[in-house]
C-alpha cells in the first residue's frame, strides 16, 4: 500500500496516515494492533495519539485498505488487504498466527450457505489451537 493507494480512496494523504502505513508494512507480523502501532511510533519519538491511530485505521478500514480481525481474547488486529482471502489459526499458547488457506473448507462454507438458501459473500474463519511443540520458540519466556 502506498500514497497512490490512499488517494485513490478518496483520503487526503497525511503525515499520521503516512506514518502508520510505513509501521504496517515494516512489522514483523502481517496482524499489527493499534497500541503496537503507537508503541513503535512513540519509541521513534513520533507524536501521533493513539485516538488518532484508531481513527486512521477505522478511515483505512472502511475504505478496504485494511482488514480488521479478532485474532487474540477479543483484541482487534488489523492486517493490509492484499486482497488474498485466508482464514487463521491462532496458538492459544504462544500466540503465533498461521495464515491457510483450503479449499475443502471453502467448498463447505459454500455448501452450507447454499443448503440454507445464502448466497456466502463473506466469511472470516479463526481457529485457535495449542502448539504441540515441547519448546515452541514462539513462547515467549519470563
Amino acid at each position: 500500500m502506498n500514497q497512490q493507494d490512499i488517494k485513490r480512496v478518496g483520503l487526503k494523504v497525511t503525515v499520521p496516515r503516512l506514518k502508520i502505513l510505513k509501521i504496517m508494512e515494516q512489522a514483523d507480523s502481517r496482524h499489527v494492533t493499534a497500541e503496537h502501532i503507537h508503541k513503535k511510533l512513540t519509541l521513534k519519538d513520533e507524536n501521533v495519539g493513539l485516538a488518532t491511530i484508531y481513527n486512521v485505521l477505522a478511515q483505512f478500514e472502511a475504505a478496504g485498505l485494511i482488514l480488521r480481525r479478532y485474532l487474540k481474547r477479543g483484541q482487534a488486529c488489523y492486517e493490509i488487504n492484499r486482497g488474498d482471502h485466508h482464514d487463521h489459526m491462532v496458538c492459544t499458547q504462544c500466540g503465533r498466527i498461521i495464515e491457510f488457506v483450503d479449499s475443502t473448507i471453502e467448498d463447505r462454507q459454500e455448501a452450507i450457505a447454499k443448503k440454507h438458501g445464502f448466497t456466502l459473500n463473506d466469511h472470516s474463519l479463526v481457529m485457535y489451537v495449542d502448539c504441540q511443540a515441547n519448546n515452541c520458540k514462539h513462547l515467549k519466556h519470563s
